[in-house]
């Protein structure tokens, strides 16, 4: 039974809450694949998405998500809001909830900014990413995505490599993971490995070399190098990343024959992952991509109905 009124963080979830998403995101994925992809569950509430942070998969798929499901979605940005003139955070969110949102899905550049929102307003808050701290929805639709895959979470070693220091997706990732039974590894340079990375969960392994994380993984998560949080401090050439840290056949060899490659995107190519891997066969990275909107529609749906009706009823519809 659901009895969340947000959606703050991985960390709020039980292994239960887990399952409630990625269950319910099942019927919303087989309608998402129909030529009729519209439901009215969310029929007369409204969604609006407030980001502050520029966005394309995220904001995008929330927006398919709650239309989806029936709602009335407004998107704001920040160089459309009154941020620009001066304006708080919580007036923003609060002049919002006057125009009886239902929910607002929120996207912010500082860690804890949802949390606050979220003990100040009356609706239903979804924390979109914010700072180094959360990206929920990432790390469900990403687990949706393993476990479509693979058939199970539970037993599975997945090697996290990257930017984990400035990392809100690997922070989430390697919390909901290990609360499903999932080994993960965490791998990068010292320098973008966070002090007591091991405290994010009981499975959860530290390991400097990418061989060693890499080696008889069954699922390789690369994540971006964020430019914009780096300011050039922690590695010394993308060139020499790439060498080291980058994901190319070779290394993805290492893997287990049967191993997936994911992405959270945008992919610097070249980078962090070569090419001929991205576009491989290996690659569920658009997967990914397509579990977002059924994972941000159960997510709406089961915080804003409390998962209170069926959801085949969506299907019963003809294709």
């Amino acid at each position: 039974m659901w009895t969340h009124r947000h959606l703050l963080g991985v960390e709020s979830l039980s292994a239960a809450d887990i399952d409630a998403v990625l269950d319910r995101a099942e019927t919303w994925h087989a309608l998402c694949r129909r030529t009729e992809k519209k439901s009215t569950v969310l029929k007369g509430r409204t969604i609006i998405n407030v980001f502050f942070e520029a966005s394309t998969r995220t904001r995008t798929s929330f927006e398919a998500a709650g239309k989806r499901l029936g709602a009335d979605v407004v998107n704001v940005s920040s160089s459309g809001s009154s941020v620009t003139k001066g304006e708080t955070l919580l007036d923003t969110a609060k002049n919002l909830e006057a125009m009886r949102a239902d929910a607002l899905v929120v996207r912010h550049a500082s860690s804890g900014a949802i949390d606050f929102l979220a003990s100040r307003i009356r609706a239903s808050i979804i924390n979109a990413g914010d700072g180094a701290h959360e990206h929920p929805t990432q790390a469900l639709l990403d687990a949706f995505t393993i476990r479509r895959s693979k058939g199970r979470l539970e037993g599975l070693v997945v090697a996290i490599c990257g930017d984990i220091a400035h990392s809100r997706v690997a922070r989430s990732n390697a919390i909901l993971l290990g609360r499903k039974g999932a080994m993960v590894r965490l791998t990068a340079p010292r320098t973008m490995l966070p002090a007591h990375a091991e405290t994010l969960g009981p499975t959860v392994r530290v390991m400097p070399r990418f061989e060693d994380a890499v080696r008889d993984a069954d699922v390789v998560m690369m994540l971006r190098i964020q430019n914009e949080r780096l300011a050039g401090a922690m590695m010394s050439t993308t060139r020499e990343y790439s060498r080291t840290y980058g994901l190319g056949p070779v290394a993805l060899a290492k893997a287990k024959p049967d191993a997936i490659v994911m992405h959270p995107g945008p992919i610097n190519r070249g980078v962090e992952l070569d090419p001929h891997v991205a576009d491989g066969n290996k690659s569920v990275i658009l997967d990914q991509v397509e579990a977002g909107v059924a994972v941000r529609m159960a997510v709406l749906d089961l915080l804003l109905t409390g998962g209170n009706h069926t959801p085949s009823d969506a299907l019963s519809s003809r294709p």
